[in-house]
């Protein structure tokens, strides 16, 4: 599947957003992943807490639950849950503007 790389959004009442980038990918991996929401342990090199920054800025409410882990790098890792309810008006993923030419 082509990942989506750009999506226009509604949270609530509030008007719409358009969310772009690796931005847009975090927001569509969090609607997939729903009550399990998304850990970082298995996509560290992402820079999520920035993605995630960026969304809570926009007025979605997303929570982190710390989560430990073992193994020779032991420590915790974060776990992301979406808890606003989030309309999905408009989805581009890659190659659809060049498939619509």
């Amino acid at each position: 599947m082509r990942e989506v790389i750009a999506m226009r959004v509604r949270v609530g009442e509030a008007p719409a957003i358009k969310v772009i980038g690796r931005v847009a990918w975090t927001l569509n991996e969090l609607l997939l992943a729903g009550e399990e929401g998304v850990t970082t342990l298995g996509n560290s090199a992402l820079r999520w807490s920035d993605y995630v920054f960026k969304l809570r800025k926009k007025g979605i409410v997303i929570e982190t639950i710390d989560e430990k882990h073992g193994g020779p790098f032991s420590g915790t890792h974060g776990r992301y849950v979406l808890r606003s309810a989030v309309d999905v008006l408009d989805v581009t993923r890659q190659g659809d503007l060049r498939d619509a030419a």
